[in-house]
């Protein structure tokens, strides 16, 4: 039975899964001045208080910068699409802010494939590759790990994956596929999902 069939409850990351990835993180890293080395929001939790609001804000900005950019990723209406006709729940868990998860879903055009409390952001569960999320979503629909799948372009994806007893989709249009490891699939474009 194609996988598509098998998993009712299907979690996307957002930016470079769904969308095509725009940040430069290096650059967005620059700009808060702060760690090169370690992920955005690990270095921002970091923080003191009163600086770390203040580097929060403007994470916001920029982020809402790339958000009205937002382009869908090669097959994803179509997988969305089909996901909605054999009536499957689908969620989205990102490490972006809530108001910008829906700014670049908008742009994207995808946005009325999600209900809203279906839409997990680091404002609501703790951020990949903590599990949180997953556990979050699986709770709301009551749904068992072998029942659901993750999908993503990053390692933290699979990692919140794995943690959660989730398999995982893993997309990397280039080719290159550095995670592979952590992955229990690995595509190029999201139209290879329905061969799975």
């Amino acid at each position: 039975m194609k996988l598509l069939n098998r998993k009712k409850y299907w979690i996307f990351d957002m930016d470079g899964t769904l969308t095509v990835a725009q940040h430069d993180f290096l650059a967005i890293k620059q700009e808060l001045g702060i760690s090169l080395e370690q992920d955005i929001l690990t270095s921002l939790s970091n923080l003191p208080k009163e600086e770390k609001l203040q580097k929060e804000i403007q994470l916001n900005e920029i982020e809402l910068k790339i958000a009205k950019l937002a382009i869908a990723m090669e097959g994803s209406t179509n997988l969305l699409t089909e996901l909605n006709v054999i009536n499957h729940k689908i969620g989205i868990l990102t490490r972006n802010s809530y108001d910008n998860a829906i700014e670049t879903l908008k742009a994207a055009k995808i946005d009325s494939f999600f209900k809203s409390n279906n839409i997990i952001c680091r404002d609501k569960a703790l951020p990949k590759p903590n599990p949180d999320g997953i556990f979050y979503l699986m709770r709301e629909w009551e749904a068992k790990p072998k029942d659901t799948i993750m999908v993503g372009d990053y390692l933290y994806d699979m990692v919140a994956g794995k943690q959660a007893g989730v398999e995982t989709i893993y997309i990397d249009p280039s080719g290159a596929f550095p995670f592979l490891k952590d992955a229990t699939y690995a595509v190029k474009n999201l139209n290879e999902i329905f061969y799975l």
